[in-house]
């Protein structure tokens, strides 16, 4: 199964894409979030470990952990038995149960979920909220609620997160979608500006020895 774009849009919801300024946001969500984006966009690179749990009504709980690689417009993400990886401009997808790679062109319209957008990608089109304060595993944090102005237009109706209130980083994340079920992102581990070169974003076939190359570019 190939990553679609709205997993991985969930996946990078604990990221630095809260720069809110939408009317019907509150002073005290924007104010937490500003310090998060000014927190995250003061960083070279990052390499985050993660826990995503997800629930849905009648299915098996899941809970898989992945790890996710950022310098500048390249990425590089490894989740669910699969890699992502893109240097900016070409993506690779390693399909571990098909032992497959699929290629095709990092795209750059609005709609694409790409780490040289997720600083912004989220300005338009949500309302923030502050709802109080709680603990998290790493200690206190602030509890924001995000819904969409045109709820339509989304996959999601709420989305919860927890900031740090001693780093300013995103901890958790509680997704919810329209069908009931809803997706947990607990971060377990940031790392910030530890890489030091661009091999963790360039493919090697070596490492996937016999695969299958699918190109759809």
């Amino acid at each position: 199964m190939k990553l679609s774009t709205s997993l991985l849009a969930s996946l990078l919801l604990f990221l630095p894409f809260l720069s809110l300024a939408q009317n019907g946001s509150d002073a005290k969500s924007q104010e937490v979030l500003k310090s998060v984006s000014a927190k995250y966009k003061s960083f070279k690179s990052l390499k985050a470990s993660f826990t995503v749990t997800i629930e849905s009504p009648g299915k098996v709980k899941e809970v898989q952990k992945g790890t996710l690689y950022i310098k500048g417009d390249k990425y590089r993400l490894e989740f669910a038995g699969q890699d992502v990886i893109s240097d900016g401009k070409t993506r690779w997808t390693y399909v571990k149960d098909a032992n497959e790679i699929q290629i095709d062109n990092q795209r750059k319209d609005e709609n694409a979920i790409t780490p040289t957008n997720i600083f912004t990608l989220y300005e338009k089109g949500w309302n923030s909220k502050y709802i109080g304060e709680a603990k998290e595993p790493s200690g206190p944090a602030h509890q924001i609620e995000l819904v969409p102005i045109e709820p339509k237009k989304k996959n999601v109706f709420k989305v919860k997160i927890a900031v740090s209130k001693a780093d300013k980083f995103i901890v958790s994340a509680k997704v919810f979608d329209k069908n009931g079920g809803f997706q947990t992102f607990q971060v377990d581990k940031l790392s910030p500006d530890i890489l030091t070169d661009d091999t963790q974003f360039v493919y090697n076939a070596t490492r996937y020895p016999g695969a299958e190359v699918v190109d759809l570019r």
